[in-house]
């Protein structure tokens, strides 16, 4: 998830822990516990851009980390607190939680994350909530206000507050987990009626909501893409196929790129030609605009034979052409077909 809702998540569990013995400083340890494993980002500042990728949501997203972490900064804040009544043991746990709570929620988003490193690679990412989902962020960011604008001693009213914020978050996830059960359902069944094969599949929400997904499935030739509604009524999906072109590799076996690049797409990959520039592209985090133009370019689009131009290549295009028409398109896509 992003940073905010990160910070706003963690002041509420500060509270929760030990409002009342800390005041508004539990908040800021919460709040700085739950935004500890982004500080993975410093890796940008030396690391080439595909081994960047992977060091992303990797060791500091660990349960190793969680350990470690939650250790240092126990020690630190059952030091800087004397005298208390919290002990070491009280102060391990929330921290290594706090942390451990970051790194689970950001396995609901597509990017995945490193819970095993450095023991395995393998990235886990159940697909469920959009990376930066306001329905979720809203709740613990309400709680977040009110609670810096309670005066010391209304513990009842913050009460209701914290929980309101952790409790409702935690309703929307399990919600995103029922429209990702409904959806799955559906596509599967679709696929099968279409006689469509496919030894991969996923399906992840389109930006900032839970009720349009985006969804692949494919095998070593290519994929077919398309989108699906929760309110969709028509038993049918349109498709757009998108040829794999794993051909056009050949020139760039050697690349040092690309590798890492491959397995951070998990195989959902697809590889064409923007101009001169051989791109690779992952279908994992969907088409620009795609709702609106289904041969839509990829978000995420890596130039093979010029990895200079390749800063924040997640990013890149994710809102290009947005405007009031295709915004427009996606609300009506939402309300289903």
């Amino acid at each position: 998830m992003d940073s905010i809702t990160h910070i706003a998540l963690g002041a509420c569990m500060g509270e929760a822990f030990a409002g009342k013995q800390l005041g508004r400083k539990a908040m800021l340890w919460g709040a700085l516990a739950q935004s500890i494993p982004d500080i993975d980002f410093l890796a940008s500042f030396w690391m080439d851009t595909a081994s960047n990728l992977l060091a992303h949501r990797g060791f500091t997203h660990s349960f190793l980390f969680s350990l470690i972490s939650g250790l240092i900064l126990a020690m630190l804040a059952e030091r800087w607190h004397r005298p208390h009544n919290i002990g070491l043991l009280k102060w391990f746990l929330f921290f290594t939680s706090l942390v451990f709570i970051h790194d689970f929620i950001d396995a609901f988003n597509n990017y995945g994350v490193g819970w095993f490193e450095p023991f395995s690679h393998k990235r886990i990412s159940f697909n469920a909530i959009y990376v930066a989902d306001p329905f979720f962020s809203i709740w613990p960011g309400i709680a977040l206000l009110a609670l810096l604008f309670l005066k010391t001693g209304k513990d009842r009213q913050k009460r209701i507050w914290w929980r309101f914020g952790l409790g409702m978050c935690s309703l929307y996830l399990i919600y995103c987990l029922f429209n990702k059960a409904v959806i799955d359902y559906d596509v599967r069944r679709i696929l099968e009626e279409k006689k469509i094969y496919y030894t991969r599949y996923f399906t992840t929400p389109a930006p900032l909501q839970n009720w349009l997904w985006y969804v692949v499935a494919g095998d070593n030739n290519g994929y077919h893409v398309g989108f699906r509604s929760f309110f969709d009524k028509s038993k049918s999906m349109t498709f757009q196929y998108f040829p794999r072109n794993d051909s056009l590799l050949t020139p760039v076996l050697d690349h040092p790129d690309l590798q890492k690049l491959i397995r951070f797409s998990k195989d959902f990959y697809t590889v064409e030609h923007h101009g001169d520039s051989l791109v690779f592209n992952d279908l994992r985090f969907g088409q620009i605009i795609g709702w609106y133009d289904p041969k839509g370019k990829f978000v995420f689009h890596y130039y093979l034979q010029h990895p200079e131009d390749n800063e924040l290549v997640v990013q890149r295009g994710r809102f290009d052409g947005w405007n009031i028409k295709t915004a427009k398109a996606l609300l009506k896509r939402v309300k289903g077909n």
